[in-house]
């Protein structure tokens, strides 16, 4: 995995577009023009951090999933496989995810690390605990895990 997120990206660009996949492509495009705009963001001649195109796709799974949960609310489950298919491509560009069994471990270790006890603490661990798997977990999935592990 060498490069940067969004050189891997631009790099894929071009076999998509010979392979005339059009779903792929728009998904590309739409990925690049989000750490594009990004970078503008920044001073002329700051780079992007790896961390930061993560977050930058993280973000953009999210709302796929959002889109996906809304339009599974609404009964308009014609544009679905679209919006998971965005979500496969995406997700190839972000790191192997935690599974969950690894993760309720660094959950463990971070209640203890923590001295937490209730759920109120359960700010702190999940402080903790993505600051160890960081773009490796989502969030939803951390705070489940860590309300489940402090008797919520």
């Amino acid at each position: 995995m060498s490069g940067s997120i969004l050189d891997r990206i631009q790099a894929d660009l071009g076999v998509a577009m010979k392979a005339k996949d059009a779903d792929t492509l728009s998904t590309l495009r739409m990925l690049k023009s989000a750490i594009m705009e990004a970078k503008t963001k920044k001073p002329k001649d700051a780079a992007m951090s790896a961390d930061e195109e993560i977050e930058i796709l993280q973000r953009y799974v999210k709302k796929r999933r959002e889109t996906i949960d809304e339009l599974k609310r609404v009964g308009r489950t014609e544009t679905l496989s679209r919006e998971e298919q965005e979500i496969a491509v995406t997700q190839r560009y972000l790191p192997q995810m935690v599974g969950e069994d690894e993760l309720r471990a660094i959950i463990r270790e971070a209640i203890a690390g923590t001295g937490a006890e209730t759920l109120k603490d359960m700010g702190k661990v999940i402080g903790a605990v993505m600051g160890r798997v960081k773009g490796r977990a989502e969030g939803g999935t951390v705070s489940r895990l860590v309300k489940e592990a402090l008797g919520g």
